[in-house]
């Protein structure tokens, strides 16, 4: 099939359109056009490809819709004329030969699960949960050998950070980064104007593809980044003479997330993270029961004790069954919580390897941004750090801590 596209390529992506790497990273700075030269890049890849199917993935399904999709229609308008068909209900175009290209979102990664793609165009990988492409969307490339593109702009020192460095590093990988001062695909005037609304941090972020930026509007950010210059992030051992306490947010058809802590002294060690989807409380009391530790609270928020509808009963009911008895943490305000966690931070060691996702997770915990007010709101963005950190709160709160007779002196040598 010719191509009959109006696309024409910005310099800027050349190589990227000459590129013939199965895998491709891509870090630009905003209104660099990366989106529509991707939704090009597979509707090339579908034009020279019988019966194809590839895949483009937002973080959110809503922002498919309500970006790509109107790109999508437009790039593809030309083939309507040879037989190429719209499904809007599925965000999906089918062309003539049989190919399909269709929009989904990562907030819902569970429903690819089966499916196998050609190439799949990952958008704002930076603001997408990491497991969506290591346990649904890395198998669904494996049977027909399909490629990959992760494109999107940085936002610290997290899973899309590590694509991109692995891409500079393997001569197998293909790796572009556009930075407005370079690409000069935006006035300078509109430039300065930039630096002028925004912070530093945000514009060298922004325009600039930096990773080391602290990520705007992050509620934990100064504290964590002091942890790691402290040396707080380390090897943490457990000891087996101190209880365990775990801090549980419970996911309905998302997310659970647990932290293992131990306190000893006015020091909290965090020793382990876990997190898990689509199972259910016997799931987790048997990964505790596994793990070779001596507990003592499991703190779970206000409404566990709320009663199901299917089953009558409370999840405090069913964990009690597992042989778990949880200490309901107090109703706090999402703010208040907060300002516990920022005042227990300092005071944390976490394990890098056990607890590597649930930092991570508090590294970019941040303020839902409003678009149409260029502002932050006054509530946490809900995405896939909410659990890790929601369950940190609770630790926070809801955590009783014994009287200790006397002063214990502090050992640091089980710090690595």
């Amino acid at each position: 099939m010719t191509l009959i596209s109006s696309y024409a390529p910005r310099i800027a992506f050349k190589s990227f359109h000459e590129s013939d790497k199965r895998w491709n990273v891509i870090v630009a700075h905003r209104r660099a056009g990366k989106t529509t030269a991707c939704i090009n890049h597979l509707i090339r890849l579908a034009v020279n490809k019988q019966d194809g199917r590839f895949a483009f993935i937002s973080p959110f399904y809503s922002q498919s819709k309500d970006i790509a999709w109107q790109i999508v229609r437009e790039y593809t308008e030309p083939f309507m004329s040879l037989g190429a068909t719209v499904n809007e209900s599925e965000l999906r175009v089918d062309m003539p030969n049989g190919s399909r290209i269709r929009l989904y979102g990562a907030d819902n990664y569970d429903r690819l699960r089966g499916l196998g793609f050609d190439s799949v165009v990952l958008d704002e990988y930076a603001d997408m949960d990491p497991r969506a492409f290591a346990e649904v969307i890395r198998p669904a490339l494996s049977d027909r050998q399909g490629s990959c593109t992760w494109i999107g702009t940085p936002k610290g020192h997290n899973n899309f950070y590590e694509i991109y460095k692995r891409a500079q590093k393997d001569p197998e990988w293909f790796a572009l980064e556009l930075k407005a001062s370079h690409t000069q695909l935006l006035p300078e005037s509109e430039l300065v104007a930039a630096k002028h609304d925004l912070s530093k941090d945000q514009y060298d972020q922004e325009y600039e593809c930096s990773f080391s930026a602290a990520i705007q509007g992050a509620y934990y950010g100064k504290e964590m980044r002091e942890a790691e210059d402290e040396g707080r992030i380390a090897k943490v051992h457990y000891d087996k003479a101190i209880e365990v306490h775990t801090a549980w947010d419970l996911g309905i058809g998302d997310s659970t997330s647990i932290w293992f802590a131990q306190f000893v002294s006015n020091e909290v060690r965090l020793i382990d993270f876990y997190e898990a989807s689509g199972v259910g409380l016997d799931h987790y009391a048997k990964i505790l029961k596994d793990k070779p530790y001596v507990y003592g609270q499991h703190i779970l928020p206000h409404d566990v004790e709320v009663k199901e509808l299917g089953t009558g009963k409370s999840r405090y009911e069913v964990l009690t069954t597992l042989g778990l008895t949880p200490t309901v943490c107090p109703k706090l305000s999402v703010d208040d919580g907060i300002q516990a966690v920022r005042s227990m931070v300092n005071r944390c060691y976490f394990d890098e390897n056990k607890c590597e996702r649930g930092i991570e997770a508090l590294k970019q915990y941040r303020s839902a941004w409003d678009e149409k007010n260029k502002a932050f709101k006054l509530r946490p963005l809900h995405d896939w750090t909410s659990h890790a950190a929601d369950a940190f709160r609770y630790l926070a709160v809801g955590f009783k801590a014994k009287k200790q007779p006397k002063e214990v002196e502090i050992d640091t040598s089980w710090v690595a």
